[in-house]
């Protein structure tokens, strides 16, 4: 690919720089619902959701505008019980994050009368709020001149600048933060931020860069842009068997509340060893990933199962208001659309 060659740096003109981001963002700079909104409690719903969640997800299933519909405020937020949270934030994964949604707003309220704070010591010391989301609700929300770092600056900084030592290391963390400070338009952050993340969502986009429609290409000094960012060695990934029972007793069927852990608060197929399943049919297996894992769940039919600590038959009525990781909903769905199971 040719890529057009850097005439200046972005930090020796860094108002030039600015300006041609901006005018391509003024011009196709996307909707979302949360850049409609100065709203801090909005602003931060929406930067949880998209710490781990792609922006297609969140918006292809409405679960910005759903949650907020259910939780409109912080009061509500903070007030709401585990299922009812868990519930409204099922499908997105990684729950620890709506718990720490709701910490952050308890916080809030008993330490700043449910206002939040425009400073960034205060946010900081929020709960869940690191320096990444404390920057995105002072620039989104108050308009104030702080630095942004997301997986989408990175890239487009270290391909900017050519930097190409891991992106994860300590020293090039510290250089990306300084160079997003140095880098930030005390005018407009909001508009800044926005469009840097979204030149690394479009243009600078991972592999193979568009270099040849960038508003700022003019300033990219990357030779081999789509090598960039590199990163460290990564864990390697584990795989995992898992294996569940399918029981049903009197038009019940038995499901294990899960404890403290990932899925604290959460119901799942009852989980047994091999030893205890041998001889029992194999109705279904689904793959699934979690973290550094790639997990096999195996689904058997146990006619005569026995409710263990933790476990309960529960009528399958009630199964969609239960709040259930994807992979187990998924199986059971399928395992329950077995003739021979139904009947």
């Amino acid at each position: 690919m040719l890529k057009p060659v850097a005439r200046q740096s972005a930090l020796e003109a860094p108002a030039e720089f600015r300006a041609a981001l901006r005018a391509w963002f003024d011009k196709n700079g996307r909707d979302y619902p949360w850049r409609r909104t100065r709203d801090p409690y909005a602003v931060l719903v929406s930067e949880v959701m998209l710490q781990q969640t792609q922006i297609a997800t969140v918006l292809g299933r409405s679960f910005y505008t759903r949650f907020l519909e259910r939780f409109p405020d912080i009061g509500s937020l903070a007030a709401a019980e585990d299922d009812v949270l868990l519930k409204a934030w099922e499908g997105l994964g990684y729950y620890r994050r709506a718990r720490m949604l709701r910490e952050s707003a308890r916080a809030v309220i008993a330490r700043h009368g449910g206002a939040f704070p425009d400073e960034p010591g205060a946010l900081l010391a929020l709960p869940g709020i690191g320096r990444y989301t404390a920057g995105a609700l002072l620039s989104f929300a108050f308009g104030k001149p702080a630095p942004l770092v997301d997986g989408n600056v990175a890239r487009v900084l270290t391909r900017l600048f050519d930097r190409a030592d891991p992106v994860d290391s300590g020293p090039v963390l510290k250089w990306l933060w300084e160079t997003a400070e140095q880098l930030l338009d005390p005018d407009h952050p909001r508009v800044y931020n926005s469009a840097l993340m979204e030149l690394g969502q479009t243009h600078c986009r991972p592999g193979v860069p568009d270099c040849l429609s960038c508003p700022v290409a003019a300033f990219c000094r990357a030779r081999e842009p789509a090598g960039l960012p590199v990163k460290a060695k990564r864990q390697a990934i584990e795989e995992i068997d898992e294996h569940a029972i399918h029981a049903l007793r009197d038009g019940k069927i038995l499901l294990s509340l899960q404890g403290k852990g990932r899925r604290e608060g959460m119901w799942r197929l009852p989980l047994r060893s091999p030893a205890e399943l041998a001889g029992l049919p194999l109705l279904h297996v689904r793959k699934y990933g979690i973290t550094r894992y790639r997990v096999r769940l195996h689904v058997y039919r146990c006619p005569a199962a026995v409710a263990a600590e933790g476990e309960a038959w529960i009528d399958p009525g009630t199964l969609e208001s239960l709040v259930m990781p994807p992979a187990d909903r998924a199986a059971l769905a399928a395992v329950q659309g077995d003739p021979e199971e139904i009947a």
